[in-house]
């Protein structure tokens, strides 16, 4: 298995991990009845990056609208433009049906993901996929809220260069910037879309 599988494998891990439900029994001795306890854990909150029209975008610019979300890299090679095609060809599956629903890719390599990189890679993908950059600790502190796992990974032949191993899922966040659903990445299209549909409606 190699480092970046390893890696892959670990970020899944992590990821199931906190993205499971809690749900506690606690015994109240007083009242001789149980109290059930539960809850989700805390995904998504606050950030402050930059479109790739070079304005400034903040969490609270999608309140009252879904937010699809996906972090990766331009340069990934596989994972993130599988991701982003799954992701445009289920939302033009579900049409109108998807209308309050806003795609959104956050880089994990704001060095060399510009607003000017953004734009050109994503015009690829959906018309109305938003991407968003920053500096590297704006770029932290969102991975940290949705609790993305990412490393950069040195090229053993070329020290300048890197890959970024990274997990990968699809965040369904509510109209009020909480988690509605995590969707894993390797769902298909018609997978994705279901999911989606069943979420919002």
């Amino acid at each position: 298995m190699n480092r970046t599988t390893i890696g892959m494998v670990f970020a899944g891990l992590l990821t199931g991990a906190a993205l499971g439900f809690i749900a506690l029994k606690v015994p109240t001795p007083a009242m001789n009845t149980e109290t059930q306890v539960t809850g989700k854990p805390a995904v998504g909150g606050p950030f402050s990056l930059f479109d790739q029209t070079g304005k400034r975008v903040t969490d609270k610019d999608f309140l009252g609208r879904y937010m699809l979300v996906f972090f990766g890299y331009t340069n990934c090679p596989d994972i993130c433009p599988a991701g982003l095609q799954v992701m445009s060809a289920a939302l033009d599956k579900l049409g109108d049906r998807a209308r309050d629903v806003v795609p959104v890719f956050i880089t994990l390599d704001p060095k060399e993901d510009t607003p000017e990189r953004l734009a050109t890679y994503l015009k690829s993908f959906h018309p109305r996929l938003v991407g968003l950059t920053g500096s590297e600790s704006d770029t932290a502190a969102a991975a940290k809220a949705y609790r993305v796992f990412y490393q950069k990974v040195p090229d053993d032949k070329d020290p300048s260069h890197y890959s970024i191993d990274h997990s990968a899922i699809f965040y369904l966040m509510g109209k009020d910037g909480t988690l509605v659903a995590p969707i894993p990445h390797t769902n298909d299209v018609d997978q994705l879309a279901l999911a989606i549909e069943k979420a919002i409606h």
